[in-house]
């Protein structure tokens, strides 16, 4: 069975993922996400929606962006 790149576990069901042309092997989307997913720049949560960014630094929200003086961001909603 091949290996949890998140946790090292043996996972019978385990799914891979390919980005940016690297192939990862995960148990769960938890592990995925911890790996794979960037952190907010401000409050260090893990986005999994879109996220904001601004020159290659990416905030969960505007708020968060806000507080570290980007304001020309806004939130898609």
């Amino acid at each position: 069975m091949p290996k949890c790149d998140g946790c090292g576990n043996d996972y019978d069901k385990s799914f891979q993922v390919i980005a940016s042309n690297q192939t990862y092997t995960f148990d769960s989307f938890e592990c995925a996400i911890n790996k794979l997913a960037p952190s907010c720049a401000h409050c260090r949560v893990r986005i999994i929606g879109h996220g904001l960014e601004k020159n290659g630094v990416m905030f969960c929200c505007n708020h968060c962006a806000g507080q570290k003086g980007v304001t020309e961001l806004r939130d898609r909603s």
